[in-house]
């Protein structure tokens, strides 16, 4: 199965030259690898750069075992560039290797490593590029260790546009498909949905939750299972660690303080299985400390590990939508707009609404509401109420799950049918 990715494709493409260190990181098994070492590759090979002048290292493999210290990885590297005069391309696979536990762990920061990469950036004929899968080691520390010299992609699972061109057919089947097994890549060259199913448990059992304990000594790791459990079923619930800590002790009937709580949860985030979306006060310009709100990077993985008994429509939906958002490039947010209304007595009162999504992306912002469907006008007008109580000219956007045309409404509300909006990222702007 070859699915190009073209999106990511072009990212690297307009960073390819650019002095900086480019740093591929993501959820482990979203294709990082593959994008790097496979449509990346084949694209500078038709641009005909030679195989001499692209090094590969993969320091995941017990083969380069050795490189992952980085003395050895500077060596070899060097070793390597035999014309100075000529640009060579350097791919590391899994940067992550080369850190030490204890410089995992944050006690320390992985110096060496940055000054190898550092020196070699030095040489200026070397265009480098590396993947992983902790966004504190490989997105945080990395751009502030290079001071202006890193420049960070992110990837994410498949979207359900690039499950569409590679599976075809009928929409919404295939929306259910994706809503159901979600868009990790090998999934769909499982040949049933039980081979499906047991891929996605394995991930999470013999890769994530193994990955995260050992990178960082967890003491308690069926604390760890059940916060994921937690998290996975309150998917765009409002929560807060204090919140999340009661639910675990209940669960497990033993005391568990927040600050544990509060670690494994930067350790799930760390290791890109969920995202955090923060409230934010529209007419008062500022964000909320908490609750906030947690979605997971990846449905197929969330549906696994609940057996596939939580499958509540509406929070699939708002998490595709989430997950299609951020992997559009857009920073997204819970809104929260105060608004004076009158009861049925006469009385005014200040109630707080919330709108879905606000999003940004430079300049642009867009206030996104999101329905399974609208059955009659009081549904239609409690969806369009939030947005309507936004009085600013930026634009505003409900999505229901229909295959409906997009359209503009009297109140100017672009109305997205599910489908189409997932399909066709120019929408927003129509």
């Amino acid at each position: 199965m070859k699915i190009q990715r073209e999106y990511y494709l072009q990212q690297l493409i307009e960073r390819r030259e650019n002095g900086l260190v480019k740093v591929i990181c993501g959820l482990r098994r979203c294709g990082k690898s593959y994008l790097l070492f496979q449509i990346y590759l084949d694209y500078l090979r038709g641009e005909g750069v030679d195989d001499d002048h692209i090094i590969q290292i993969a320091l995941d493999d017990d083969q380069c075992s050795d490189l992952r210290n980085p003395d050895n990885l500077s060596a070899f590297v060097r070793s390597k560039i035999a014309d100075r005069s000529s640009l060579y391309y350097l791919f590391i696979d899994e940067i992550q290797y080369a850190i030490s536990k204890k410089e995992m762990n944050n006690r320390d920061k992985p110096v060496r490593l940055y000054s190898v990469l550092n020196g070699l950036m030095r040489l200026g004929n070397v265009d480098i590029y590396v993947t992983g899968s902790n966004s504190k080691m490989l997105s945080t520390d990395i751009l502030t260790e290079f001071r202006g010299r890193g420049d960070k992609v992110e990837l994410h699972p498949l979207s359900f546009a690039e499950v569409y061109s590679h599976l075809g057919g009928d929409r919404a089947q295939v929306y259910e498909d994706y809503a159901l097994f979600g868009g990790m890549p090998m999934v769909y060259a499982k040949p049933n949905a039980q081979a499906k199913s047991i891929y996605l448990a394995d991930l999470f059992q013999e890769v994530y939750f193994k990955d995260i304990q050992e990178r960082n000594d967890v003491l308690l790791p069926n604390v760890l299972e059940e916060l994921t459990d937690v998290l996975c079923s309150n998917v765009g619930s409002l929560t807060n660690v204090s919140k999340l800590q009661r639910a675990i002790q209940s669960a497990n009937h033993s005391s568990v303080n927040d600050a544990t709580i509060a670690d494994y949860l930067k350790y799930l985030t760390e290791s890109f299985l969920f995202k955090c979306s923060k409230r934010y006060d529209v007419k008062g310009k500022r964000y909320f400390e908490y609750p906030s709100k947690y979605y997971c990077a990846d449905l197929g993985l969330r549906n696994v590990r609940l057996n596939f008994r939580q499958q509540e429509e509406s929070h699939i939906m708002e998490n595709i939508i989430y997950n299609e958002l951020v992997s559009r490039g857009y920073a997204v947010d819970v809104g929260v707009v105060k608004l004076n209304e009158t009861d049925v007595a006469g009385k005014r009162h200040q109630n707080n609404c919330e709108i879905d999504f606000v999003i940004n992306c430079g300049m642009k912002r867009y206030y996104i509401q999101t329905a399974l469907m609208l059955p009659d006008a009081e549904k239609t007008r409690q969806e369009l109420r939030p947005l309507l109580g936004v009085r600013d000219m930026f634009r505003k956007v409900l999505i229901t799950k229909t295959s409906a045309r997009p359209w503009l409404d009297e109140n100017g509300i672009l109305r997205l049918g599910i489908y189409d909006f997932l399909l066709d990222d120019k929408l927003l702007d129509m």
